[in-house]
């Protein structure tokens, strides 16, 4: 018998599961996080990929914009932007000169403390920031895509003498990766920029790992193209949200550098899709609503086979975790899985807003697969909303399972929002 644990919220449940079913434990490769995060950072600006150090790229420059993650990323900015505006004053550029803009997209505005968490409370009080505003009327166009992505971008952005991109790089579920352009689209764009590049996340293609052939991450790297960048700045994180390792330069290089280091990490070969594939977000706070442990959900679907079973264990205190995903989870509630797509599908290739797409993927995946949820959500809610059946004990369940089919092969992901399964070519 195989004894496992799998985190929920801020407990571990420990599962038994015969060896003779058992297929594998799959976990992210972790690796340890820099001792001097700072010191890191300056290593990677001094000694950039395809470019020439930052100090040498700054110099004759007046005006700078610097493009950082809003509070939905984990990037830890405080630490990395320091060096990095210690540079640009060696390279003679002034404080006031400076503008730090917040890659929002089409969330909602940074707020003043979340400012200050984000970039430190020295730089917050010190430095010019500003968050984006995707609906502002004073964007600048800059053509379009050879996919037809029309580039409406921040006009501070554009008209600045220096441009720098700060983010990480980690697995997206429909952009293939996170970091590099996304700086710029969807993080400075307009909406009408962003509708046309996210509506490409219903192409088979768009899927996690996946940069080359997948839409959404091509067009992506294009318009950050077009509309140019100096200096890139990315770091790939461990799961305790520590900087194993800072690229810097070009922006192309340092997105290929990083996602090379990302799939050693977070990309975990399988033999075979399995029958039971038994999930956790990875515990609090992953797991803290549906709208986030989602992802350890789509990951998972990767190592089950059609039509098998996924056990996701999540205990969504703060239930749904964004209101239009569960409003279009509850006015799909009834129609058949192949229509309600259609209709998300269409209304989000006319108006991409965040959440309908969470249900597209939650009403794709229970046509798929049986899903079973033990959660602190309610268990009418989770059978009547969700298409989800609610469990209590996973052993139980699981032992019922093994009942119904005594060959089923069972893999487990304790960290799902960290691990990608990839089937062994």
């Amino acid at each position: 018998m195989t004894v496992v644990n799998i985190p929920y919220a801020n407990e571990i449940l420990r599962l038994r599961v015969p060896d003779r079913n058992f297929l594998m434990l799959a976990l992210p490769k972790e690796i340890p996080g820099s001792s001097s995060p700072e010191l890191e950072v300056k290593r990677a600006v001094l000694n950039p990929i395809n470019a020439e150090p930052l100090r040498n790229v700054a110099r004759g420059k007046k005006t700078v914009a610097i493009v950082v993650d809003d509070a939905t990323r984990p990037v830890p900015t405080n630490l990395i932007l320091p060096p990095i505006l210690e540079e640009l004053h060696e390279a003679g550029i002034h404080r006031e000169n400076i503008t730090i803009i917040f890659a929002t997209g089409l969330h909602r505005p940074v707020t003043r403390e979340e400012a200050y968490r984000l970039l430190g409370a020295k730089v917050a009080e010190r430095y010019r920031w500003i968050s984006h505003n995707a609906d502002s009327d004073d964007l600048v166009y800059l053509g379009t895509t050879s996919r037809g992505t029309p580039l409406y971008i921040n006009r501070l952005y554009v008209e600045s003498d220096l441009k720098l991109l700060i983010g990480d790089i980690m697995l997206h579920y429909y952009a293939g990766f996170g970091g590099g352009g996304k700086s710029i689209l969807p993080g400075i764009a307009g909406r009408e920029t962003i509708i046309k590049n996210h509506s490409m996340m219903f192409h088979p293609n768009a899927k996690p790992g996946v940069y080359k052939g997948n839409p959404v991450c091509e067009d992506i790297m294009e318009a950050a193209k077009i509309v140019g960048t100096d200096f890139v700045v990315n770091v790939v994180l461990n799961s305790r949200r520590e900087i194993v390792k800072v690229f810097a330069g070009e922006l192309e290089s340092v997105f290929l550098a990083g996602i090379d280091l990302a799939k050693k990490m977070y990309m975990v070969e399988i033999p075979q899709q399995a029958d039971i594939v038994i999930v956790s977000p990875g515990g609090h706070p992953f797991d803290i609503n549906l709208y986030q442990a989602h992802k350890a959900l789509f990951f998972a679907e990767q190592a089950t086979r059609l039509g098998g079973v996924i056990m996701l264990v999540a205990a969504c205190p703060e239930g749904a975790g964004n209101e239009l995903f569960k409003e279009w989870m509850i006015r799909m509630r009834g129609v058949p899985a192949d229509r309600a797509m259609r209709r998300i599908e269409s209304e989000l290739k006319k108006n991409f807003v965040i959440g309908p797409h969470k249900a597209y993927y939650i009403i794709r995946a229970t046509s798929r697969y049986r899903i079973y949820i033990k959660t602190e959500i309610g268990a009418e809610e989770v059978a009547d909303i969700y298409r989800m059946h609610p469990m209590g004990d996973p052993q139980e369940v699981l032992d019922g399972l093994l009942a119904e089919n005594p060959d089923a092969k069972v893999l487990v992901i304790p960290y799902g929002n960290e691990t990608l399964p990839v089937l062994r070519q």
